[in-house]
């Protein structure tokens, strides 16, 4: 019996050992395989990395501005009576905008000329009557400041006739008519708003330490979210620096041929900032952004497990410097030559296996133009 109860647990030990060594075999050959397991390529874009002269640039937020600009008032109270122009267009120095009502200081200058006629007759009989001495000195005096006092009036009247005309007082672009027909206007009541747009200026802070790389006609070029663009050149320096911020303001005069830039819209100034230097350009698309590092992968030649050479990627760390439209420029970190991942760095990990497709590449260009809308 205890024979019997021996072999047979000699017999289940034996099974037992046996079907942990398959398994044990198993599980060794299921963690060879995983070990051996590489991934399918990723599909990317690449481009060979270039030394090109780059021109470091600075950029400041500026706001445009007329370079005459004010709100059109009535001189004079009174009603309108004709209006000579419409909202939006563009006029001449002196143009007639408005003419008020004067139909009183007209009736009333009438009255002023004909007063200067009879004072101008009068004279001219007193100056003969002086000279034939029939009448005194004084009263040839009288009659002639009499007369020069009809005179000052008409000059009166007309003066205020004329400035019951409302001109342009320059060449520039109408705004939006705050007035109408019939109505009252008070001294100093608001017409139209008028602004001169062809050149404008353009105000922005520079900070104190970059106002030295700056001089009267240095080139500068400014770009709105629309992407309008327009090159133009400093023109003034302000007298004082801020105290708060330490930047000074600077002002930038542009042609404004196409009259796209209006008075108050926020643009982005940007200039020439130290001596041109060489630098490694790269699409920003090729940039894997992180807050331990920026960084690139570049393709070569990698070694696997199994000791085959495949292409992979390697990833490196560089220091950034501006941007140019599409590109920015590498400081450190890339050579030129080396191939430089451009599309699809989001999949990457160091040594992933790669497939190049450059049928399609990211924007490259450092002066890019949005599409037509």
């Amino acid at each position: 019996m205890k024979k019997r109860m021996l072999l047979m647990l000699v017999v289940v030990v034996a099974f037992i050992g046996a079907i942990g060594a398959y398994k044990f075999l198993q599980i060794k050959k299921a963690i060879a395989q995983g070990a051996s397991y590489q991934p399918p390529p990723e599909a990317v874009t690449t481009v060979v990395a270039q030394s090109q002269q780059w021109n470091a640039t600075l950029k400041a937020i500026g706001t445009v501005t007329a370079v005459q600009g004010v709100t059109v008032t009535a001189d004079l109270p009174g009603v309108v009576d004709q209006i000579a122009f419409n909202s939006g267009r563009s006029v001449r120095k002196n143009d007639v905008l408005v003419v008020l009502d004067a139909k009183q200081e007209r009736a009333q200058l009438a009255s002023a000329e004909a007063q200067l006629n009879l004072d101008r007759v009068n004279l001219g009989r007193q100056k003969g009557m002086l000279a034939a001495k029939i009448i005194p000195q004084a009263m040839y005096d009288t009659a002639a400041a009499q007369y020069q006092q009809s005179e000052a009036k008409v000059a009166e009247l007309r003066a205020t006739i004329a400035r019951k005309v409302i001109r342009a007082p320059f060449d520039g672009v109408l705004g939006i008519r705050e007035i109408n027909l019939g109505q009252y206007l008070a001294g100093g009541a608001p017409v139209v708003s008028l602004q001169s747009l062809r050149p404008v200026y353009v105000n922005f802070s520079v900070p104190q330490q970059e106002i030295g790389h700056l001089a009267i006609g240095s080139k500068v070029d400014v770009k709105t979210d629309d992407g309008i663009a327009e090159q133009g050149k400093v023109t003034a320096f302000g007298a004082v620096i801020d105290e708060a911020t330490r930047n000074g303001q600077v002002q930038a005069s542009f042609p404004n041929a196409d009259g796209k830039l209006h008075p108050g819209m926020f643009v982005e100034a940007q200039f020439a900032h130290g001596a041109p230097a060489m630098a490694i350009t790269l699409p920003v698309s090729s940039i894997s952004y992180a807050p331990f590092g920026d960084s690139v992968f570049i393709v070569e030649d990698v070694k696997g497990p199994d000791g085959k050479t495949y292409r992979g990627v390697r990833q490196q760390f560089v220091k950034l410097g501006d941007t140019r439209g599409d590109q920015v420029a590498v400081l450190t970190g890339v050579k030129p030559g080396e191939e430089v991942v451009t599309s699809g760095v989001f999949k990457l990990r160091p040594g992933a296996a790669v497939t190049v497709n450059n049928s399609i590449q990211p924007g490259n260009n450092p002066a890019p133009k949005p599409e037509d809308r």
